[in-house]
């Protein structure tokens, strides 16, 4: 029993993100008004964005650069020491694909409230019914 909660809380990581997750899906799935579901769009990219970023560590790791010596072994590089630098790059693309996303979701959200007067998804669609 102690082993499998010091397992738990040692992986404290993955429960923020799995949180996070289920929060902003909830959010996107069950809220009604518009903007509440573009905030929950937005933490569930930043949850995986997170998730990614610790993956992508290890413990002791250093980064990627390549040692020179003048001895004969110079070339020899140990890739157990290095971090992979892969998944924090692309998550660089990401945080700009997450702040455009956002930014047009939200632009879309100001047209929308300009053309029916609600940001609620049930005005919204009672109104487009009459049509």
């Amino acid at each position: 029993m102690t082993q499998l909660l010091s397992e738990i809380l040692t992986k404290y990581n993955y429960w923020i993100y799995i949180t996070l997750m289920m929060i902003g899906l909830y959010a996107m799935i069950a809220k009604n008004n518009l903007v509440k579901k573009i905030v929950g769009m937005n933490i569930f990219q930043t949850a995986i964005i997170l998730f990614y970023v610790s993956i992508g560590s290890k413990k002791g790791g250093t980064i990627p650069i390549i040692k020179h010596d003048h001895g004969a072994a110079s070339h020899v590089v140990h890739a157990a020491e290095y971090i992979n630098p892969l998944p924090h790059v692309l998550m660089l693309t990401a945080i700009v694909v997450s702040v455009a996303t956002l930014g047009v979701a939200l632009a879309l959200a100001i047209k929308i409230y300009h053309r029916y007067q609600s940001l609620e998804e049930d005005e919204i669609l009672a109104q487009i019914r009459e049509k």
